[in-house]
């Protein structure tokens, strides 16, 4: 019986694999994802809940009305690279008390994601997480997926040392404590700036981008080349799984 996933277009994958085969993915064999707006589509407005959690952690923290608080999250984000990284070094928060309050959100609006998990099975060699948010809320997500058995590990915001991505530090650690070559590996990211460091490294790197009518994240970026032809992306799709299972289909020839 053959279990390869139906897709929506024929021509659509064969584009993908086109496309994967060009961008030279026969090297790979680590495969990184980024967690949130990634393994789920930005459809699900999954990290809206996440987004409003945090506005309404800042308002409570300080006392202060939603518009301020929303104000002072994104000068904290712009700034720090996490609100969560902000709020540390300027006010001395203590993280597990602030992940545990914005990752307490409702996981149930994911629904299994049979065809990404087909997709990821077939990428041959060791498969990771790297995400910015907690290790509970990662497997949360990945759970609801159906996804979670599939990586060898999740590497969280706690394992960095609270040091977010896009910084260096954040990275090397994360490579450095399973000894990860980067430049055999690839990195899957719905956020341009934090595939500028992978890039560098030497990863094959993946933007996913939103698709039409799906909102934007108070993290993702606003400008057009962050999703077309920046130096440090080297494909971008709306469409993980089409995309994972063409490399498989790539890798098979």
């Amino acid at each position: 019986m053959n279990d390869m996933p139906k897709p929506a277009s024929v021509a659509r994958l064969a584009q993908h694999a086109i496309e994967a085969q060009a961008k030279g993915f026969d090297h790979v064999d680590t495969w990184v994802f980024d967690l949130d707006n990634t393994l789920y589509p930005a459809s699900s407005r999954l990290f809206d809940q996440i987004d409003d959690r945090i506005t309404s952690y800042i308002a409570n923290r300080y006392g202060i009305d939603g518009i301020s608080a929303r104000a002072l999250q994104k000068y904290y984000y712009r700034t720090h690279g996490t609100t969560l990284r902000g709020l540390m070094a300027e006010d001395g928060l203590d993280p597990a008390n602030f992940l545990a309050f914005v990752h307490d959100i409702d996981h149930s609006v994911l629904e299994p994601a049979p065809d990404l998990a087909a997709a990821i099975a077939r990428l041959p060699g060791r498969r990771f997480v790297l995400t910015n948010g907690s290790r509970r809320h990662a497997e949360s997500v990945a759970g609801r997926l159906g996804v979670l058995d599939l990586f060898e590990d999740v590497y969280d915001i706690a394992a960095s040392n609270y040091v977010p991505k896009p910084a260096q530090e954040a990275y090397d650690g994360f490579l450095k404590l399973h000894g990860i070559a980067p430049e055999r590996a690839a990195m899957f990211e719905d956020l341009s700036k934090n595939l500028v460091v992978p890039h560098a490294l030497g990863m094959r790197t993946v933007l996913i981008a939103p698709r039409d009518g799906e909102p934007d994240a108070l993290e993702r970026a606003t400008s057009p080349e962050d999703f077309t032809g920046a130096p440090h992306v080297d494909h971008v799709t709306d469409d993980l799984a089409g995309f994972l299972t063409a490399l498989s289909i790539v890798a098979a020839r």
